[in-house]
């Protein structure tokens, strides 16, 4: 794909990134600007999808280390001495289907790797349902390993894992 650049996210795009974010906040949550400052502070990888010059996609995580207060990265700590995070990633809906979530994935993967970070957790949410999350996380590896209610009760999250594959593995990421 012509002019596709995968790089790390600038302070300059993080007025695009929370708008990404609020097109899709149904199934991620809200943040503004200085949110997301306080989320890259934290952050072990930040990355973007630049297409012709505009971010269409981004993806935001953490590792085990992070001083993150959020319950489910506390959920996967209690259950995992040594991981990574995935606290949201988006794609703009205008440019999905292009694979730009799996090449974000591909490299947060390969950055896990070479961290020599074994294991890549994130949730999805099971109510208000999110096939298309589910089937993309499937495509990795991710499997359940609990479910959580958050906030009101009127949301339940899958909590997925997945093996980052050794390096010199036969296995492929999709």
């Amino acid at each position: 794909m012509a002019d596709l650049v995968l790089r790390a996210a600038l302070p300059g795009d993080f007025a695009r990134i929370v708008a990404l974010n609020d097109a899709e906040v149904t199934a991620t949550s809200a943040m503004d600007v200085a949110r997301l400052g306080l989320l890259d502070a934290l952050a072990a990888y930040h990355r973007v999808v630049e297409l012709e010059g505009l971010v269409v996609a981004f993806l935001l995580a953490m590792d085990d280390g992070a001083a993150y207060d959020n319950d489910n990265f506390r959920w996967f700590a209690a259950r995992y001495p040594r991981f990574l995070y995935v606290d949201r990633i988006v794609v703009d809906a205008g440019h999905a289907g292009l694979g730009l979530g799996s090449r974000l994935y591909r490299d947060l993967f390969e950055h896990a790797r070479r961290a020599g970070i074994g294991t890549v957790v994130c949730e999805y949410n099971l109510e208000p349902p999110n096939p298309a999350s589910a089937a993309f996380h499937a495509r990795f590896g991710f499997n359940e390993v609990g479910t959580r209610r958050l906030a009101d009760g009127s949301k339940r999250v899958s909590m997925q894992a997945a093996s980052v594959p050794p390096h010199g593995s036969t296995g492929t990421l999709p």
